[in-house]
């Protein structure tokens, strides 16, 4: 069994990362969250691995990647109007799945929650991020990340050259931080297509034309 000595051996995580108060988010998120997770968190923050992977987490930088945040249950209820559509088969029922990740591509990792009073034998499970195709890892989230980053196992809905610039992890800025420039910025063009589609990959609901809620572009513009 792989271990977070494991992980860090692949990818070195930051100096000093603040723990989480797991009581606090465990009382929040209504579960018991699995051991090797909480681990991980505390080990690495809030960041990135390949600059592809990003884990939520309790102090993530925005609200897409923050795992107390709206992106679980939101994705719950897109999977289970998916469900309920026919839209596309899933290899596990919605109830049971609770996001905990993202990647740059929109793919989203979840969590099988069953049995649901044994987190540690959650496995992990991946979707295309047009939700057609699936990937199970038999296993937990500190073991899938070893079990990609070390290149033993390959999903197929991550690009294969994945690893080609290296394994590494890149912390997120902090979500608390109140940094206020010396004088105004000068405004940006905003490309509204490219918002569009990564509020889409972040499970965010736009419309196809008109203007992108104010929320959703600032959101998109720390995410960059």
């Amino acid at each position: 069994m792989t271990s977070i000595e494991d992980l860090t051996q692949l990818a070195p995580p930051p100096a000093g990362p603040a723990p989480s108060d797991w009581r606090a988010v465990e009382a929040t998120l209504g579960m018991t969250l699995p051991h090797d997770y909480k681990l991980l968190a505390d080990t690495y923050g809030p960041g990135a691995f390949c600059d592809f992977v990003r884990v939520y987490h309790p102090h993530g930088a925005t609200e897409w990647v923050d795992l107390t945040g709206p992106m679980p249950a939101r994705l719950r209820r897109q999977l289970l109007k998916d469900r309920e559509s026919s839209t596309y088969s899933m290899p596990h029922p919605p109830e049971d799945l609770f996001a905990v990740g993202v990647t740059d591509n929109g793919n989203h990792l979840f969590w099988v929650t069953d049995p649901a009073a044994d987190p540690d034998a959650w496995r992990l499970a991946v979707n295309e991020a047009d939700g057609h195709d699936w990937y199970t890892h038999d296993g937990n989230l500190t073991e899938f990340l070893v079990a990609v980053l070390s290149g033993r196992t390959r999903v197929p809905v991550f690009p294969e050259r994945l690893l080609d610039g290296g394994v590494f992890f890149t912390p997120s800025p902090s979500a608390d931080r109140n940094h206020r420039p010396d004088r105004p910025s000068a405004p940006t063009s905003i490309d509204s297509r490219a918002v569009r589609e990564w509020a889409r990959a972040h499970g965010y609901d736009v419309p196809d034309h008109g203007r992108v809620p104010a929320e959703i572009v600032r959101a998109w513009q720390q995410d960059r």
